[in-house]
C-alpha cells in the first residue's frame, strides 16, 4: 500500500519556524506536505528592530521575503494569521480557513508583557515587530521635525522602561543619532533627554560587572541618564510613576518605549495546550508532552537544561528549528532518532550603536569596535545560513564605522 502523505504545518516565520522550514526545504527528499504560515509575507531580524526604530536601517533592508527563500515545490508558503489552535482535532483555524496536519510546529514568538502595570498598553511603543518599530520611527522623527513649532521639551523627552537588550540597544542607537538629529532640526543639544528604567541593581543583567559598567559609562558618556532599582508603577501620558528607595517619582517625557518583558503568543495563551504565559514547557526533543505531534520553538517554548531555563534569543531560537528539521527528517524516513536538542552558547553582544558595544563571544569579553563587528558577523551568519553569501551581500550589515 502507498503510505499516506504526511502534513507538516509550520506556523510563524521567526528564527525557528523558518529554520525547521529551510531545513526540510534542504533535507528532506519525500513527499510529505510542508506548509509554513506566516501572518506577514516577510521575515525580519528582531535583533535589529531598534535599528529600525531610529532609522539606521531601511524597512526595505529589514525584510526578507518568504517567497524569495521558500522552494515552492517543497514549501508551500502561505500567508495568514493563525486564531486558534485545535490540538485535539489536529487543526489549526486562521482567518483564511482551516488547516490540518499530522505533525505541528509551533513558532509564534512574543508579545510585550504589561505584567497588569496600568497604562502600558495604552501609553507606550513597544519594540514588538517590523511595523512597531516604523510607527515609533516616524513618531521621533515627527517630534523632532515640529519642535520648531511645538517649542515643548517634554516632546524631544524619551523614557525607556527596560534595561534589558532591547531597551539598551535602542537607547544607545537614539543616543548616537542626537547629535545629528539635532544639527539637522536646528534644536539645542542640550533639550533632548533620555532616561532608562530597569528594576535590576544594573542594566544588562545577564552581563558580568565589568562588561556592566563599560556598558554604563558609555551610556552615561552619551548622556543617557539611568535610573536602576526602580519599579514602575503606573504610566500616563506624558509620564512614567515609578518607587525607588521608598520614595515615588515622576518622570516625564512625550515618548516612552516599553521593553521591560515579553511574554509567549497570546494564541498559544488561549489555547488548550498547558502553558504559562503563552509558553508551553517541552521535553528534550521539543515536544509538547500532553500533544505529542506537537514541536514547539523559539518564545513560545520553555526549554531547560540542566536545572537551567533558557533565554529566549534569536541564537536558540535558530538552532531549535535546525534540530526540529533534522528530527522530522528521521521521523517521515521512518529512521531511528535519539539525539536531543542541546543548546549550544556561542555568545551575545549588545550594540551600543553602530560603532560600539560589548558582549561574550565564545566565554571571551569583547568591547568597542570588536564588539560592533562581532554584533554584525553574527546577523551576517544568520542571513548566510537563510539564503548563502548573496543574501548576506544584498542585507547584511557590512560597516562597523559611523558613515555620518
Amino acid at each position: 500500500m502507498e503510505q499516506e502523505t504526511k502534513r507538516i504545518l509550520i506556523i510563524g516565520g521567526g528564527y525557528g519556524g523558518l529554520k525547521v522550514a529551510l531545513g526540510l526545504q534542504r533535507q528532506y527528499q519525500g513527499n510529505a506536505k510542508i506548509t509554513l504560515i506566516s501572518k506577514h509575507d516577510y521575515h525580519y531580524q528582531t535583533t535589529l528592530l531598534h535599528k529600525v526604530a531610529i532609522g539606521t536601517l531601511s524597512a526595505r533592508k529589514a525584510r526578507i521575503y518568504y517567497r524569495k527563500i521558500l522552494n515552492p515545490q517543497k514549501v508551500e508558503f502561505i500567508k495568514d494569521k493563525i486564531k486558534k489552535l485545535c490540538p485535539k482535532e489536529n487543526k489549526v483555524i486562521g482567518n483564511g480557513g482551516e488547516y490540518s496536519y499530522d505533525y505541528l510546529i509551533i513558532g509564534l514568538g512574543f508579545k510585550p508583557d504589561n505584567f497588569g502595570i496600568s497604562g502600558v498598553d495604552q501609553y507606550t511603543y513597544k519594540l514588538s515587530s517590523l511595523n512597531a518599530a516604523l510607527k515609533l520611527t516616524k513618531n521621533i522623527e515627527n517630534k523632532f521635525k515640529e519642535f520648531v513649532h511645538t517649542k515643548n521639551p517634554k516632546d524631544l523627552q524619551v523614557i525607556v522602561c527596560g534595561t534589558g537588550f532591547t531597551g539598551i540597544e535602542f537607547t544607545a542607537e537614539l543616543a548616537t543619532q542626537l547629535d545629528e538629529l539635532c544639527l539637522i532640526c536646528g534644536i539645542d543639544r542640550k533639550i533632548p533627554k533620555i532616561t532608562c528604567i530597569g528594576r535590576s541593581k544594573h542594566i544588562l543583567p545577564v552581563f558580568n560587572e565589568n562588561l556592566v559598567q563599560t556598558a554604563e559609562s558609555k551610556l552615561e558618556a552619551l548622556g543617557v541618564e539611568i535610573l536602576s532599582s526602580a519599579t514602575i508603577k503606573e504610566i500616563q501620558e506624558g509620564k512614567v510613576i515609578v518607587e525607588k528607595e521608598g520614595q515615588t517619582q515622576e518622570i516625564y517625557g512625550n515618548t516612552i518605549i516599553w521593553s521591560a518583558g515579553v511574554k509567549g503568543s497570546d494564541i498559544v495563551e488561549n489555547s488548550e495546550i498547558p502553558n504559562k504565559k503563552g509558553r508551553i514547557k517541552v521535553n528534550a526533543k521539543l515536544q509538547c508532552e500532553d500533544f505529542p505531534n506537537i514541536y514547539v520553538v523559539g518564545d513560545c517554548a520553555v526549554v531547560a537544561s540542566k536545572d537551567a531555563i533558557h533565554a529566549p534569543t534569536a541564537q536558540l531560537s535558530a538552532q531549535m528549528g535546525d534540530y526540529i528539521a533534522e528530527l522530522l527528517c528521521a521521523k517521515l524516513e521512518n529512521k531511528a532518532f535519539d539525539k536531543i536538542f542541546k543548546f549550544n552558547h556561542r555568545g551575545t553582544v549588545c550594540s551600543i550603536g553602530h560603532t560600539d558595544g560589548v558582549g561574550i563571544v565564545y566565554h571571551k569579553n569583547v568591547k568597542g569596535e570588536m564588539a560592533a563587528f562581532m554584533k554584525n558577523t553574527i546577523e551576517n551568519k544568520w542571513l548566510y545560513s537563510i539564503g548563502g553569501m548573496d543574501m548576506v551581500l544584498k542585507k547584511g550589515q557590512f560597516r562597523y564605522r559611523t558613515s555620518n
